[in-house]
């Protein structure tokens, strides 16, 4: 196993401009010894948090307003499918083509771009690698399961268009972002598993994304 999810701690911080998370104990040790009895202690936890925090996973709710929630998301599509990672290094726009994606239908597919090195640094938060809208379109017309990124978005945030999100999840492809960790995995070979809770109403939450290597 190969955890492609970045930590979620008190007061970090995912996206400019989103809240952060916030936790802490809704029942402390010290508390529960006073309704238990000495020595017997629990912790019961309360965050506080936005769903786009971490790794997360969007589905078609996000953007469409009668897209699917994440309570209607097909497991077949994030949880252990078949996957592909592809290297690209030092470009800006990535841009695909039929080639890099043959035999990917019904795949996950994973671009690994290393800007997750930056995690938590202010370099993170500036110019990252993203894909272009043709892209999104090749990867829609190869059948793909899922598309995930170690950015800081799969679209580039400079203008108000997203017209990769606007393409995959029309097209009913989740989207995972702030992935980490692409560098342990092989181009090929491997399964990939993104599962977000079952919420109804929300279209984005964080996912413990990871991969099975060798099975």
């Amino acid at each position: 196993f190969i955890d492609l999810s970045h930590v979620i701690t008190d007061g970090m911080q995912t996206y400019p401009g989103l809240p952060v998370p916030h936790i802490a104990d809704h029942l402390s040790r010290a508390a529960a010894e006073e309704i238990y009895g000495a020595g017997i202690t629990f912790q019961i936890g309360l965050v506080t948090m936005c769903t786009n925090t971490g790794t997360y996973l969007d589905v078609p709710f996000h953007r469409y307003a009668d897209g699917h929630d994440l309570s209607e998301l097909a497991l077949e599509r994030v949880a252990e499918v078949p996957a592909i990672c592809l290297h690209r290094p030092g470009v800006a726009a990535i841009d695909l083509d039929a080639d890099d994606l043959a035999g990917a239908r019904g795949h996950a597919v994973l671009i690994r771009t290393d800007h997750s090195r930056h995690w938590a640094t202010d370099a993170y938060f500036g110019e990252h690698p993203h894909l272009t809208a043709r892209a999104a379109d090749v990867l829609v017309a190869a059948g793909v399961a899922c598309v995930g990124i170690d950015s800081l978005n799969i679209d580039a945030i400079d203008g108000t268009g997203r017209p990769v999100h606007t393409t995959l999840l029309g097209a009913e492809i989740p989207i995972v972002e702030h992935l980490t960790r692409l560098d342990r995995l092989p181009e090929r070979g491997f399964r990939f598993t993104a599962v977000p809770p079952k919420i109804s109403g929300a279209g984005t939450f964080t996912v413990r994304a990871y991969a099975t290597v060798g099975k």
